[in-house]
């Protein structure tokens, strides 16, 4: 990260002061309720829909929750957070985690040079960004629901993208966007932030967790991504097999984590992919069918005729280019 920022984000706060004569986290600061619910209110100026602070340092920070989406970016050195009570996460340098209201949240104790900005953000303020995303996109729509469910699902997604410097900058963007509070940022770091979910989507197999992977949700994302990126001969046994599990298990992580079956999954990429096709370019029906994964092309105008309430000429003839 930029050196300048970092060095603006080193000394210690007032907070921090408190903190290292205290030995000690004081509440009030963060809330004003028994349940340890950090309020949105007391981090954010009336009106705002998103803020960065400094990451609190030189003692550990209580089990918690927000009333906000927080995103924590790890400048330098590194942090231990505990997810829920049980999920141990080590963020590093370039790191990106994403914790959803509904996320508890414990944090070990950092040193001086362990850097990192927790940018505090109102659900609200992610509409352009998930606009931006989704595109019948399973990736897109799985992140965009991990955040904004509403559900009370405690949900985060850890980002290992150290040293990709389009992320880096988008954050920088960001960060320096909040500082500058200028006319009509708000819509400017409303699409960085849709640009830097646009290229956290390229690198959703850096998603990782404490247990090795084995975390259901992260499993059902790299299902996602596998079918989205090799639809024409994904394959449920296959990937059951490079992922360790049983197709019976991977059939059901999928299903509950997604709300789809694999072939479900399959088949609406295949499609939304076809429908594409159809629309930029003069391919033949039956080329297209081919190239999308089908051998089998009365099923294929069946199921697409099911999908889009008419058959794939008609398509080409309303939205072809």
């Amino acid at each position: 990260m930029n050196e300048k920022l970092i060095e603006m984000l080193r000394p210690i706060t007032k907070e921090e002061q408190k903190i290292l004569k205290e030995k000690s986290i004081q509440k009030n600061i963060y809330t004003t309720t028994k349940e340890f619910t950090i309020d949105s209110k007391k981090m954010l100026a009336e009106g705002k829909l998103i803020s960065i602070r400094p990451h609190t340092r030189f003692t550990s920070f209580p089990r918690h929750k927000h009333n906000y989406i927080e995103i924590i970016y790890m400048c330098c050195g590194q942090t231990t957070h505990i997810i829920n009570g049980e999920r141990e996460i080590l963020l590093c340098k370039g790191d990106l985690l994403f914790l959803n209201q509904h996320c508890y949240h414990q944090i070990k104790p950092a040193g001086e040079n362990d850097i990192a900005i927790n940018f505090v953000v109102m659900p609200e303020f992610f509409d352009v960004a998930f606009d931006m995303m989704h595109q019948e996109n399973a990736i897109s729509d799985f992140i965009i629901s991990s955040l904004k469910t509403e559900e009370k699902n405690p949900l985060y997604l850890h980002f290992k993208v150290a040293d990709i410097p389009a992320v880096e900058n988008l954050v920088e963007n960001l960060v320096w966007g909040i500082f500058a509070e200028e006319e009509n940022d708000l819509h400017i770091m409303q699409l960085t932030m849709g640009l830097l979910f646009v290229q956290l989507l390229k690198y959703t197999d850096t998603l990782e967790d404490s247990s090795g992977g084995r975390d259901k949700r992260i499993i059902a994302m790299k299902a996602v991504k596998y079918v989205e990126e090799n639809y024409k001969e994904a394959n449920l046994s296959f990937l059951a097999q490079t992922l360790g599990l049983s197709v019976s298990s991977l059939s059901k992580i999928i299903k509950v984590n997604t709300g789809f079956t694999f072939k479900e999954l399959l088949q609406n990429k295949r499609l939304s992919r076809s429908a594409a096709l159809l629309s930029e370019n003069s391919l033949s029906v039956t080329d297209i069918i081919f190239a999308v994964g089908y051998d089998n092309t009365s099923y294929f105008h069946r199921i697409f005729k099911e999908k889009y309430k008419m058959s794939p000429l008609e398509y080409r003839k309303q939205f072809g280019k």
